[in-house]
């Protein structure tokens, strides 16, 4: 377990999602068949507009595999799927899913449509039968099992007591009871997106109402008759009862923007509602559509936690295993097991990669590398695969640079090790806005600056104990695929200097681990004690195992050689052992690290000698294996003291197991538990144990059993066994230490029982892990293929260069050995001082010239290619390139071209802006009274600071340039600023005055999943020749159309040939490319970037053009103009400081920060120590490089 148990005296049910809906397939081309992981799903809403989002008539399978830990909301899925499917009127199944009231005629068919669902689900096989089976499917008859669970509880609940179901209604009363002391805001404020300050009183107002009456019903007859608890909303994860969020909201995961922009302002609750349950019915009918056509949806159920579902289906992928062995969650014993049929005998089997995965929020429940390291390696390796992750709370200072602190390493690093980068990190924008995210934050900080206390507490000041919101919703894919030629190829994975790369995990094993001390917690929190000592339950993601499963990928991934990976290891190791001590406790979870390193198979640490003695627990097993497991059985009652309390005192906090003696301690933060029976089984030399799980859970009497490996050597060599003692914890984070010292003492222990209690405590020898079937390994590091140049010689893997701190990559080297024989006479000939030409050609790929010969090398990263070094060794016969890696913001890399578009097979998709379905996306109404009030401050943020400063100080950034045109284009376009809309605009040349791009704009749309706006319009490229063609029209046009001429500074004119393919292609829909496209034949896109010249391709030409026709001097230029979707570029808000400062952090050899700051070198100026003590120390290893 990557993530620590927690004790769940809070349990909260999402029944009805807390943002609004989204498409995932707004990164895929339209062509491309969609394999859809959704881990942490929720309610189906991404599903149904990812649907409703797709082009009519469109020819791609959607497979969405819905992951969930809370079998309710799979059982909840399900219905509604099934209810939609069977044309249930829209009015009743909106009510049985988003209201905890229900009048009688929806009861009914609640109680009818459950009725048969059970019936169906009597067996897998019945089930995969039925007229449901072949776009709903199970990945494991568990899920099944539990789906049915819960439909059997809803048909159940209406024989239940009246006084149980009266209780059960009072729970619900006390939760509006509670909103309305403590004037909850309503958290659908978000899906207002760019409208939010239109909204907010009328949104707070309809929460409340819900909460009040279980309706979305504003009319007194139907409230009234809305008397029946809904048993959807009554069962979860949690048993019976309700646990339902308090700020559950039917309005939040629908789109407002519209509703609240229309032409009427303030519109009504009412017209809300209307408005929102008309999206609903709009995302049903296109559901209900897919079924009958040929490409229909298949939409697969899975019960478990996402972590565990991630590494079982990498485990069932790479060795076959049907049982990898992986528990379904935390409390559970069951263990995951995928459908045979599913899996393996379908002739369509469930996929086990995926070119989308989407990980909601899990990230503020278990951290950001949790999400990362178990979902990136199930990415596919097409260019278009991608991977978002998501984050609401912010527990920080500053919500905009928590992104970055979540890593817990240099973004670039970490975008080699995983092999996924965030897209806007390298291309320094974003077509996704968050500005009302921001306008929030700014609102809420300078209230809590001066002192007030902000009414909203779900949105600003605490949701609670010192929480706050702001969704950070973050887009990675393969860093090598936004080169529309190192995306083509088969790049080699990384190498590394073993000892940078273990002063880097030295690192960032402190960082994951620093605040475990009290002394470090302090110190870093002084800024906010409080709220960090109210947060620091929900703060502390990682067991040592989260590290080990990082360490897995780099070796996994990267594959350096075995010499290689035992001097990382070792040295790692060695820099953890130099700076034990009582202020940093690892002493008391090495030993826990170390049996994971073993359990994974990545170094047997020096403690693992000698092996443990057969004695005690040992002494009739024929073998001792280096790793066991230990059961630990603790008796209800020993869980009295945390069963007991109030859970709003007590909180969640995280729980640990330890093996104590009298001279040693050491802690295990992996531990699973289940309550039940523990049933001790087989012979002393070979000790099994069978479980029995109570179902019953936290509502009945069994005991809870936990279990956790443990390196064997502990019971048997530190000291003598009789002594020890195995104990069940809280473990001491500061929230704990406040409430729970005085309850359970200073070692917060909940339960103990000495090692040798038979009763209490099994020892069990621990089974390897699966092996692996097959091992793709990464692309071959030979030379490359034909269709790149490799006419010098054979180029080896990329070599990783950190800086003197092992903070930041400092360079990317590629050796090329000289085999041409040409090239060797050339370049190592007696004498010869030729030196090899570079030239960057894309983001990623170095041409190198030596005489007539020329060769590419591909990075495994953006790369500044004017800044690189050249290591010529005649002699030895190599070139060798070293090239500082780019970013957002730095010299080429994807500054050579920031909107690529990125071919996959014969599809293509634009890399840095998403996709848009244009006539599904309302159209902003210009007549609006107030929509320069909301318009205005949302298209004028696109710039940061930094690029406003260089605005006004008449800087060069082609970037900033083309967001000034966009500006100009929307504000034009909307009629905000200077008068009537204007639909005509020409970009010209501002030097020249010459002009060769034309832009009709058709309409204003809201795209709403990105709380953002889109111009739906047509690019007309001209041409000397073209112009000739239609003199008469265009002189028609120019003096008649109302045209807006723009002019277009340095660098930008070529800035947009290179944006008009990714305008062009993410709206593209109804068409395709062709096997004559000029994209394919001239291998390039854009086609040129000089002026007069076309830089589209001729696909596209005259498709999807009725919006010319609507004027009438407009529509002799509708078989020449292409369709474009022109929409804000943002800045993103956690990257202005990403470059951050270059002055190191940490000494050199301790890795401290100073005593009491760091001293650079006096000879090299580059290496910094915190003292002369640990100068000293390394001056035997630096004499040899200290060079100025």
């Amino acid at each position: 377990m990557a993530h620590p148990l927690i004790w769940p005296s809070k349990y909260f049910f999402y029944a009805i999602g807390n943002t609004s809906a989204v498409s995932v397939t707004i990164d895929l081309p339209p062509e491309e068949p969609a394999r859809i992981l959704l881990l942490g799903c929720g309610d189906p809403r991404n599903v149904l507009y990812t649907v409703f989002t797709e082009p009519l008539n469109a020819e791609r399978l959607l497979d969405f595999t819905c992951c969930d830990i809370d079998p309710a909301i799979l059982a909840r899925n399900v219905l509604l799927f099934t209810l939609i499917a069977d044309g249930a009127p829209d009015a009743e199944t909106w009510n049985i899913f988003f209201h905890f009231k229900l009048d009688a005629k929806s009861h009914a068919l609640l109680i009818e449509q459950c009725t048969k669902l059970v019936d169906l689900a009597e067996t897998p096989e019945k089930w995969r039968e039925s007229s449901y089976g072949n776009t709903l499917k199970m990945c494991t008859d568990y899920t099944l099992a539990e789906i049915k669970r819960h439909w059997e509880l809803y048909l159940a609940m209406r024989d239940l007591p009246a006084e149980r179901r009266n209780a059960i209604n009072q729970e619900f009363v006390a939760i509006w009871r509670n909103n309305t002391n403590n004037r909850y805001c309503s958290t659908a404020w978000r899906s207002l997106g760019p409208v939010m300050v239109e909204g907010m009183v009328i949104l707070d107002d309809s929460l409340q109402h819900y909460w009040k009456t279980g309706t979305t019903f504003r009319d007194g007859k139907n409230i009234a008759a809305a008397t029946i608890l809904n048993p959807t909303f009554v069962y979860s994860l949690a048993g019976e009862g309700c646990s339902v969020h308090y700020a559950t909201d039917p309005l939040t995961p629908f789109h407002l923007a519209p509703i609240f922009a229309g032409a009427k302002p303030n519109p009504t609750t009412l017209e809300v509602i209307k408005g929102v349950k008309s999206q609903f019915s709009s995302w049903c009918s296109a559901y209900r559509k897919t079924l009958s056509s040929s490409f229909t949806p298949i939409i697969r159920s899975f019960l478990g936690e996402a972590t565990a579902v991630c590494h079982a289906i990498r485990v069932f992928a790479n060795s076959g295993a049907l049982n990898p062995g992986i528990p379904v969650a935390q409390w559970k014993t069951q263990l995951i097991q995928f459908n045979k049929w599913e899996y393996v005998d379908s002739p369509a089997p469930a996929p086990t990669d995926f070119n989308v995965i989407h990980t909601s929020n899990l990230e503020d429940h278990i951290g950001l590398l949790n999400v990362l390291i178990p979902a990136s390696p199930l990415l596919s390796p097409t260019p278009s695969s991608v991977l978002y992750t998501e984050s609401l709370l912010c527990v920080g200072n500053d919500a905009t640079k928590e992104f970055i602190e979540h890593l817990h390493g240099d973004i670039t690093i970490m975008g080699l090790i995983l092999g996924v980068c965030p897209v806007d990190y390298l291309s320094g924008f974003t077509s996704r806005s968050n500005t009302h995210e921001l306008m929030s934050m700014q609102t809420s900080t300078k209230g809590t600056a001066k002192g007030k206390k902000s009414k909203d507490k779900s949105k600003s000041e605490t949701i609670e104990g010192g929480i706050s919101q702001f969704q950070q919703l973050v887009t990675w894919k393969a860093p090598t695929s936004c080169d529309p030629i190192a995306s083509q190829l088969p790049v080699p994975r990384p190498s590394y200097d073993p000892f940078q790369m273990s002063t880097f995990l030295y690192d960032m094993y402190q960082s994951l681990y620093a605040t475990e001390s009290a002394m470090n917690f302090w110190d870093q929190n002084q800024a906010n004690p409080l709220r960090a000592l109210q947060t620091s339950n929900i703060t502390t993601h990682y067991t040592r195992e989260a590290f080990v499963l990082l360490l897995k990928i780099i070796k996994d991934r990267l594959q350096p050689t075995d010499d290689e990976w035992r001097t990382t290891v070792e040295g790692f190791n060695e820099r953890l052992l130099s700076t034990w001590s009582k202020m940093n406790m690892e002493t008391m979870h090495y030993q826990d690290m170390c049996g994971h390193l073993v359990r994974y198979g990545l170094y047997r640490a020096q403690c693992f000698e000698p092996r443990a003695r057969k004695m005690g627990p040992f002494a009739a097993w024929p073998t001792i294996p280096d790793l066991i497991r230990i059961v630990l059985v603790i008796p209800r009652s020993g869980l009295w003291v945390l069963e007991g309390e109030d859970p709003d005192e007590i909180g969640t906090p995280p729980l640990q197991c330890d093996i104590t003696g009298v001279n040693c301690s050491n802690l295990f933060t992996s531990v699973h538990a289940a309550f039940g029976r523990a049933i001790s089984f087989g012979t002393p030399a070979n000790p099994q144990v069978r479980f029995e799980e109570d179902l019953k859970g936290w509502k009945g009497k069994s005991p809870l059993v936990v279990s956790f490996t443990a390196p064997s050597y502990l019971l048997t060599e530190l000291e003598p066994y009789q002594n020890l003692t195995v104990n069940f914890a809280v473990r001491n984070t500061p929230a704990a230490c406040l409430v729970l010292v005085k309850k359970l003492g200073l070692q917060l222990r909940i339960f103990s029982a000495k090692l040798m209690d038979s009763s209490l405590v099994h020892i069990l020898p621990e089974p390897p892990l699966p092996a692996r079937r097959r091992n793709p390994g990464p692309p071959s590091p030979h030379p490359q293929p034909v269709s790149t140049l490799t006419q010098i010689g054979e180029a080896g893997r990329s070599v990783i260069q950190l800086n003197e701190d092992c903070e930041e990559v400092s360079t990317l080297g590629i050796r090329i050995s000289l085999t041409d024989e040409k090239s060797v006479q050339l370049f190592s000939s007696e004498g010869s001082k030729v030196v090899p030409e570079l030239e960057q050609i894309s983001a990623c790929v170095i041409r190198v010239k030596l005489g007539e010969r020329t060769q590419d090398l591909a990075y495994p990263f953006p790369v500044m290619g004017s800044q690189h070094r050249l290591r010529l060794a005649r002699k030895s016969r190599y070139i060798e390139v070293l090239v500082p890696p780019s970013r957002a913001f730095a010299l080429e890399g994807m500054k050579l071209n920031p909107y690529p578009v990125i071919r996959n097979g014969s599809t293509m998709s634009p890399w840095s802006i998403h996709r848009v379905s244009i006539s599904k996306m309302p159209a902003v109404n210009l007549s609006a009274k107030g929509l320069a009030q909301w318009l205005n401050p949302h298209v004028g943020s696109m710039m940061s600071k930094r690029e406003k400063s260089m605005r006004k100080k008449h800087k060069h950034d082609a970037l900033m340039y083309v967001k000034d045109t966009i500006h100009s284009i929307m504000v034009g376009a909307s009629g905000i600023q200077n008068g009537p809309p204007r639909r005509l605009f020409s970009l010209s040349d501002e030097k020249t005055n010459n002009s060769d791009t034309v832009i009709f704009i058709n309409d204003f749309r809201f795209d709403l999943a990105s709380h953002t706006v889109v111009c739906d319009g047509y690019v007309l490229p001209l041409t000397k020749a073209f112009l000739m063609s239609v003199e008469t029209p265009f002189a028609k046009l120019v003096t008649q159309g109302n045209l807006a001429t723009i002019p277009v500074f340095d660098g930008e004119m070529q800035s947009w040939k290179q944006l008009l393919p990714s305008l062009v292609e993410r709206c593209r829909t109804s068409w395709t490319h062709g096997p004559n496209c000029e994209y394919l034949s001239q291998g390039r896109i854009p086609l040129t970037e000089e002026m007069e010249e076309n830089p589209l391709c001729s696909c596209g030409i005259g498709k999807d053009v009725e919006g010319m026709q609507k004027v009438d001097l407009w529509k002799p230029f509708a078989p020449y103009v292409t369709r474009i979707a022109i929409s804000p570029l943002f800045a993103v808000s956690y990257l202005e400081t990403v470059g951050g400062s270059h002055e190191p952090r940490k000494c050199s050899v301790c890795r401290g920060k100073g005593k009491p700051s760091l001293k650079a070198c006096s000879g090299c100026k580059k290496v910094r120590y915190c003292s002369t003590e640990c100068q000293k120390k390394d001056w035997k290893s630096h004499k040899p490089k200290c060079k100025p």
